[in-house]
C-alpha cells in the first residue's frame, strides 16, 4: 500500500511542474473517478450521494461529495484545504535577449524561492498560453517536456566569494541561457511550436521547472525529494482520501477538497485563498438543497477545515534552527502545527479532533512549533478563515529544504496523512460550541 502510494505520488509530482499542469492533473483524476464537473457560470442541480468539482482559472479546484443525508440541522461541511502554486521562476513578457551570443530570457521570482536551487540545474518550461483564433480566445496547457534552459552559475576561479554566502540577483544571476548564435530566435520558435492552425498568442504564464524527476531516495529509499513537495503532496493526498471515501450512512457532512492557487504570494487573487471560491462554493452547495440562510450559518459553526501544508522537519546539519523540545522529525507522523500568534490556525480545541483522529486510528503525529525567536512561515488556514469563519486544524508533512526547487519528505509519513485525512472524511462527528461529538456508529457515540 504505501509504496503504490508514494510510487502513484511520484508520478504526480513529475507530471505537475506548476498549478496548471496540477489542477489539470487532478482534474483528470477526478473525471476518471466519477467526478462530474461544474461551471461558475451556470446553475447548478446538486443531488444527494454524489461526485462533483468545478475548476477556477485553470489553476484551482474544489471537489465535493454530497452526503445521502440532506437535514437541516444535522447539515456541515468537512473541508481538506491544500495549494497548487509553488516558488518559482516566471518568464517576463518580451523576455528573450540576445547578447554574447547566447539567448537568455528575462525572469521574476514567484515566491520565497531559495534562489541558489535554480542553478545549475537542467529547466524546463511549463504553464499556459492564451490563444486565439476567429473570435474565440482560449486556454492551453503547454510543457516542453524536455530542459530547454540551464542557469549558469559563474566559475570559482572568477568568483572567489561564491562560497562566502553569494546573493544571487534575479535581474542578473537568475537569467537563463537557452542557446547559442548570433540573432537566434530561440523564444519565439518555442512558441509557435505550441501552436495549432491559425491560432496566434496573445498572452503567457510561463514557469521555469528543475527537470531532474521526483525520486527515492536513501538505502532503504527512505525519502522521496523532488520538485514542489511543498504542497503538491497535500493537494495529491487529499485527492486520493477524497476518492476513496466510503460512504457514511450515518454522516450528513459534505466532503470537500479544496485546492488553492497564490498561497505562496498571500493568497490574494481570483483564485486564492483569500478570494470567495470556497465561500461561495459552500453556500451554492447549500441553495442546491434548499438550505435556509440561517441554517447555513449555523451549520459553518458546525464545520471543520484541515488546513493541510507542509512543515519542517529538524534539519540534520542544523538542529539548533528548530525548537529543542518539539522536535519534529522524517517518518515520525504527520505535524500539527501552532503558533500563538496564529500564522497556523491549530489551537487546544480544534487541535483535539486531530489528535483524537490520529489516536484512535493508531496514526503517528507530531507538534510543530518553530523556534520562538523565528518569526517562521504562516499557510492558508488563516486567510480562508477570512472569508468564512469556520474551525481550523494546520497540519502538514515534515520536509526538508522547503522552497528548494528539490524539496525531501519522508516516504512512511505520506501513508500516516493519508490515513489521517481519510479519518477526517469517514468520521462523522458534530461540534456543538465547545464540545466535538465523535459518532462511531448508530448506536454510540462520546464528547471531546
Amino acid at each position: 500500500m504505501k509504496s503504490l502510494l508514494n510510487d502513484e505520488l511520484i508520478d504526480f509530482l513529475n507530471e505537475s511542474h506548476n498549478e496548471y499542469l496540477a489542477a489539470n492533473k487532478i482534474r483528470s483524476l477526478l473525471i476518471d473517478n466519477s467526478f462530474l464537473e461544474l461551471k461558475e457560470n451556470e446553475v447548478w442541480n446538486l443531488k444527494a450521494n454524489q461526485k462533483y468539482f468545478l475548476m477556477r482559472n485553470s489553476n484551482s479546484l474544489i471537489a465535493f461529495i454530497t452526503p445521502s443525508i440532506f437535514k437541516s440541522s444535522d447539515f456541515y461541511y468537512k473541508i481538506i484545504s491544500s495549494h497548487l502554486d509553488s516558488p518559482s521562476i516566471k518568464l517576463k513578457e518580451n523576455p528573450a535577449v540576445s547578447t554574447n551570443f547566447y539567448e537568455k530570457w528575462k525572469v521574476e521570482v514567484y515566491g520565497g524561492l531559495i534562489n541558489s536551487s535554480y542553478v545549475d540545474r537542467p529547466l524546463g518550461l511549463s504553464g499556459r498560453i492564451i490563444v486565439k483564433k476567429g473570435s474565440e480566445i482560449y486556454t492551453r496547457l503547454v510543457d516542453t517536456k524536455k530542459a530547454v534552459a540551464i542557469i549558469p552559475n559563474v566559475a570559482i576561479h572568477q568568483n572567489r566569494q561564491i562560497n562566502s554566502g553569494f546573493s544571487y540577483n534575479p535581474q542578473v544571476d537568475l537569467l537563463p541561457i537557452v542557446g547559442s548564435g548570433d540573432n537566434a530566435h530561440y523564444f519565439d520558435d518555442l512558441l509557435h511550436s505550441f501552436l495549432k492552425n491559425d491560432e496566434e498568442i496573445i498572452s503567457y504564464d510561463l514557469y521555469l521547472y528543475n527537470f531532474d524527476k521526483a525520486q527515492y531516495v536513501g538505502v532503504n529509499d527512505d525519502f522521496i525529494s523532488g520538485q514542489k513537495e511543498d504542497d503538491l503532496t497535500s493537494a495529491f493526498l487529499s485527492l486520493k482520501a477524497l476518492i476513496n471515501e466510503r460512504n457514511n450512512s450515518i454522516d450528513s457532512g459534505v466532503k470537500i477538497a479544496a485546492f488553492f492557487n497564490n498561497e505562496e504570494t498571500g493568497s490574494l487573487s481570483f483564485s486564492g485563498a483569500d478570494s470567495d471560491l470556497l465561500k461561495s462554493t459552500l453556500r451554492r452547495i447549500a441553495l442546491s438543497f434548499y438550505i435556509k440562510e440561517e441554517d447555513y450559518l449555523a451549520a459553518i459553526k458546525r464545520s471543520f477545515v484541515l488546513s493541510a501544508d507542509n512543515g519542517h522537519a529538524i534539519h540534520p546539519n542544523h538542529p539548533e534552527m528548530s525548537d529543542d523540545k518539539n522536535i519534529c522529525m522524517i517518518n515520525k507522523g504527520l505535524l500539527i502545527k501552532f503558533n500563538s500568534n496564529m500564522a497556523y490556525t491549530s489551537d487546544a480545541f480544534t487541535s483535539s479532533l486531530i489528535k483524537t483522529l490520529c489516536r484512535e486510528n493508531k496514526i503517528p503525529y507530531q507538534v510543530f512549533f518553530n523556534r520562538s525567536d523565528v518569526r517562521g512561515g504562516s499557510t492558508l488556514g488563516n486567510i480562508s478563515i477570512s472569508q468564512e469563519s469556520i474551525l481550523t486544524c494546520d497540519i502538514g508533512l515534515p520536509q526538508l529544504a522547503m522552497h528548494s526547487s528539490f524539496e525531501t519528505i519522508g516516504s512512511e509519513d505520506t501513508y500516516s496523512m493519508l490515513m489521517l485525512m481519510s479519518a477526517f472524511f469517514e468520521t462523522a462527528f458534530k461540534i456543538d460550541n465547545d464540545k466535538i461529538i465523535l459518532f462511531e456508529n448508530r448506536k454510540s457515540n462520546k464528547s471531546l
